[in-house]
């Protein structure tokens, strides 16, 4: 039997950074809202575990795939053999939670396939916006981004425009550690410090567009579709771009 999910994107309205904690972690308050950008994984149980990938991604232990897959074997104290088909839609490292969202529609299918139950907090361990993508929607998050309150959606369309590089979001924290930032995403100014080519990306976009998590990809939102596609024709001709719109909570 085989399973399949979409693993949806997201998109962070807003994002501040709070503080630091004494585990070097740094404290936030952002709020997320699921898109319809999604990649599709797919799982069926198997003799031993493989990940098939198509599409730009991490492979090997690397990818979240296979780390949750992990966590959940040792959350359960036996293997769970499986064998995964990844369909990479989601730009890596672009502020688009992609790997993250693979790793949530990994614990839900692998828990299905083999008949296990698992908790919030394995979720968590993968990576703050792990437990998000278990049910999407919208929400505001705090703590490490791990602390979740569900909220109204936002959208409901949204241009994103990403300039086909990637961003360490360890170097971009470690930037607003020296720098800090303000504005609707406060992670900007330590983004643009670690990439300076991003300047000249953001300034081409316009004062309209936002940065998404942290970076590199940005974004608008719209009341219609017509309005966001309006935005797209105006990005820079180098820029991968995508019309998408909210979802709400799949959980």
């Amino acid at each position: 039997m085989i399973l399949a999910l979409p693993a949806r994107a997201k998109l962070n309205l807003s994002l501040a950074v709070t503080g630091v904690r004494s585990d070097g972690y740094h404290e936030v308050d952002t709020v997320l809202q699921a898109i319809d950008l999604h990649d599709l994984l797919e799982a069926e149980a198997a003799s031993e575990t493989s990940l098939e990938i198509s599409g730009d991604a991490p492979a090997g232990g690397e990818n979240l795939v296979l780390r949750a897959l992990s966590a959940l074997e040792r959350a359960c104290g036996r293997p769970l053999p499986t064998r995964f088909r990844l369909h990479k839609r989601i730009p890596a490292a672009a502020g688009l939670g992609g790997g993250s969202s693979d790793a949530a529609a990994a614990l839900k299918l692998a828990a299905a396939l083999h008949h296990v139950e698992f908790d919030r907090g394995l979720a968590a361990s993968l990576g703050a916006d792990v437990g998000f993508f278990l049910c999407g929607g919208a929400a505001r998050a705090t703590g490490r981004g791990d602390v979740l309150h569900p909220c109204a959606p936002a959208g409901p369309w949204f241009a994103i425009a990403w300039p086909c590089f990637e961003l360490s979001t360890a170097a971009v924290y470690k930037a607003w550690d020296r720098v800090g930032g303000e504005g609707r995403n406060q992670l900007t100014r330590a983004a643009l410090e670690v990439a300076p080519e991003l300047a000249a990306f953001a300034e081409a976009l316009g004062p309209d567009w936002q940065m998404t998590g942290s970076g590199s990809a940005f974004f608008t939102e719209r009341g219609t579709a017509a309005e966001a596609e309006a935005d797209l024709r105006g990005a820079p001709a180098e820029a991968w771009t995508a019309l998408a719109r909210a979802v709400g909570a799949w959980c």
